[in-house]
């Protein structure tokens, strides 16, 4: 099993809950402690705990936890909005920490993040699923190995269904989230950085709130929040990326479609389907050699989540470098420029106009820090 790593949680909701089963199923994780503001949502993850729940403290925020000295490591999967101030007494107590996306709403919060992570020893790793989809990751692995040559065009499609309720509604408004192209795109931005292997130069996006949550209303206010999106990345390696987002197309056979394109072949990937589908280039009228294949996963870790068991294997990757048995891969300079990328695009989808990255201070010298 490894050494026994002690885990605290902090948001117990609906994320917060599929941390806990996927920790179910990872060898030396025990849960010892629990924080949320809401009672009923600590309820709902002491019942998803079981027999587990017994001996489990609870607390009712982040400071009290992190003072009681029960845990070695910690999830972050409370509102967006609340991180900052929530890793405050976290990198205090010096524990090692999983923070969920995005990092922050805003790029002031999320560079303070990033700086008190940077000036830790222990281990910071922004939670960005997506990249462990195991057809993602060996999509990725065959687009880094060459087999499409180089890479110049990749494209992401996400076309699913719209935000769910939470706790008090928090998820309605931008101010809060940071915004969907911050606060659901921030997981595609990441993978485009990731793929490209490259840094973000220029955003243009094309967006709006056209659909869904138009009749609601919260508190006399409605929501102001995008559901669907066109947006387009230039990147200084002269790649460039595009993502395709629809918040209103439930019935989709595929919720995730990613595609990369280089100069000797095209590569897809199908999720939840989990094909990999490989086109080199054959000339024109030249027959097609098309190959497909199915990427296999684990079944525990498709039933432990929602995130076609990228939770898991994250989680399999996080715990072995709380151990010093491997390295952080999404560090919090990963979440801030998934955030500034988030960023860019609403200012641009407001704006009517490309965001350069500059804008924002993230000019070359930092970009490559």
């Amino acid at each position: 099993m490894g050494e026994q790593v002690r885990y605290g949680l902090i948001g117990t909701g609906m994320m917060g809950v599929e941390h806990l089963n996927n920790l179910a199923i990872t060898p030396g994780a025990i849960v010892t402690a629990m924080a949320d503001s809401v009672p009923a949502s600590l309820g709902r993850a002491a019942a998803a705990l079981g027999e587990r729940a017994v001996g489990v403290a609870t607390f009712d925020g982040a400071a009290a936890l992190a003072a009681s000295g029960l845990c070695d490591a910690v999830i972050v999967a409370s509102p967006n909005h609340t991180h900052r101030d929530i890793l405050g007494p976290l990198f205090d107590a010096g524990l090692h920490i999983l923070c969920e996306k995005p990092l922050a709403t805003k790029i002031a919060d999320a560079r303070w993040i990033v700086d008190r992570a940077e000036a830790s020893d222990r281990v910071f790793w922004t939670a960005m699923e997506y990249r462990y989809m195991p057809p993602a990751a060996e999509f990725i692995a065959e687009v880094h190995g060459g087999r499409i040559g180089r890479l110049q065009m990749l494209s992401i499609r996400e076309h699913r269904f719209p935000f769910l309720p939470k706790v008090g509604d928090w998820n309605r408004f931008a101010r809060n989230t940071g915004g969907t192209m911050v606060e659901k795109c921030c997981h595609f931005f990441d993978l485009m950085r990731l793929i490209v292997q490259s840094e973000p130069v220029r955003v243009y996006c094309s967006g709006a709130m056209d659909v869904n949550h138009l009749d609601e209303r919260y508190g006399g206010e409605v929501p102001d929040i995008i559901d669907n999106s066109f947006t387009t990345v230039d990147f200084a390696s002269g790649a460039r990326a595009m993502l395709d987002l629809s918040m209103f197309a439930d019935g989709a056979e595929n919720q995730e479609e990613i595609t990369a394109v280089g100069d000797k072949a095209r590569l897809d990937v199908l999720i939840p389907e989990g094909a990999l589908v490989f086109s080199p280039r054959v000339g024109f009228r030249g027959e097609k050699q098309v190959e497909r294949r199915v990427v296999a996963v684990d079944r525990a870790a498709l039933d432990a989540g929602s995130h076609h068991g990228s939770t898991f294997y994250e989680h399999q990757k996080f715990i072995a470098a709380v151990r010093g048995e491997g390295a952080v891969e999404v560090t919090a300079r990963d979440g801030l420029m998934a955030v500034a990328m988030g960023t860019a695009a609403e200012i641009s989808a407001r704006e009517h106009r490309v965001v350069a990255m500059e804008e924002l201070g993230l000019g070359k010298e930092l970009l490559l820090a």
